[in-house]
Formats: structure tokens, C-alpha cells, sequence
């Protein structure tokens, strides 16, 4: 009889574990089941910030490789303003050994602030201004520059798009154990935020 008492309770110990896993495990498992294809939908936007990005990348390349031959151009007229120029290779150079997404966007913006300050020097150089070459640079650069700003808009727009899903029911209980992190936006730099001073 004591036997059958210890089986009995030995069965329903078991039968409460067995209970206790499945309610610690049925979130889990509604979560998994109500996110259906979340995985394939996380993967397939962070392709499209992947794609998106790699066209970013492309356009300041193609800023990077106006640079050189623009700050020749403006040296031949204004070589005393080395500063400007050091600015400029300088923010070049962290472009280019950028590592990491986010390091890439500030030195972008830093290139973007060198490279206003050096065009600035053409209202104070008129032969500078006058010269075609430095008129032709100028036109491409700005451009590129526009090109830049449809790129990161596009990027922006898929790093929104797939950062509001990551974070929403249900694939946010699921992103962050499949590796899903939120993306950096490419933000303006802050100069570009603050009003321009304009002299007479």
C-alpha cells in the first residue's frame, strides 16, 4: 500500500514538472508560433539596410575620389590656408579607415563640414571662383552631394522599416535571440542643423 502511495505520488510529481515546464515554455512557443515567418522578415530587412547602405558607401567613394583633385585646384589659389586643408585630408582619411557602420557616418559628416569649409574659400578667392575647373569639381561634388542625401533617405527609410519591426509583437521576442540588433539612422551632421551666418 505504501508502494502504491509513492508511485502515486511520484507519478503526480512528475505530472506537476511536467505542468510547470509546459506553462514556462508556452510563451516561448505562442511567441515562435505567432511570429510565423518573422525570421525570413527580419532577414529580408536587414538585407535591404545591407543593400541600402552599400549604396551610401558608393556615393562617398565617389565624393572621396573628387576630393584630391578639388583641394588641388583650391591650393593653387589659396595654398596659405592650410588648415582647411589638413581638415579635409584629415576627415578623408578617417572615411576611409572607418570600421565599424556608425564610425563611417561620423567621419562622413566630418568630410561633409571640411569640404563646406573648403568651398567657403571660393567668396574669398574670385580667380578661384572664376577658374573652370574648380567651377566643373564643384558642380560634381554637389551633385554627389545630392546623390548622398537621396542615398541616406533610402537607408534611413530601411533602417526604419526594419528597426520598428525588430522592436514590434510579436518578433521582438524573438530578434534579439536570433541576433536582430536595432541599426544606427545616418543622421545630418549638427552643423548642417544650426543657421548659417551670412556676412555683407
Amino acid at each position: 500500500m505504501t508502494v502504491d502511495r509513492d508511485r502515486t505520488n511520484a507519478r503526480t510529481k512528475q505530472s506537476h514538472t511536467l505542468q510547470r515546464k509546459f506553462f514556462l515554455f508556452l510563451p516561448l512557443l505562442l511567441a515562435l508560433e505567432l511570429s510565423g515567418c518573422g525570421y525570413n522578415t527580419m532577414v529580408s530587412l536587414k538585407e535591404q539596410v545591407q543593400s541600402a547602405w552599400a549604396q551610401v558607401e558608393n556615393q562617398l567613394q565617389r565624393r572621396n575620389d573628387l576630393i584630391p583633385n578639388l583641394v588641388e585646384v583650391t591650393k593653387g589659389y589659396a595654398a596659405h590656408e592650410k588648415g582647411v586643408f589638413d581638415n579635409v585630408a584629415n576627415a578623408r582619411a578617417k572615411l576611409i579607415g572607418a570600421g565599424t557602420r556608425g564610425d563611417q557616418i561620423a567621419a562622413a559628416n566630418e568630410v561633409s563640414s571640411a569640404l563646406s569649409r573648403l568651398l567657403a574659400l571660393s567668396e574669398s578667392y574670385p580667380n578661384l571662383k572664376a577658374d573652370q575647373q574648380f567651377a566643373r569639381l564643384s558642380d560634381e561634388l554637389a551633385g554627389t552631394e545630392n546623390r548622398i542625401a537621396t542615398e541616406r533617405r533610402r537607408y534611413n527609410e530601411a533602417v526604419q522599416s526594419y528597426n520598428t519591426y525588430i522592436k514590434s509583437f510579436p518578433a521582438v521576442m524573438t530578434s534579439g535571440w536570433f541576433g536582430f540588433e536595432p541599426e544606427k539612422y545616418f543622421e545630418a551632421p549638427k552643423e548642417a542643423q544650426q543657421v548659417p551666418q551670412v556676412k555683407f
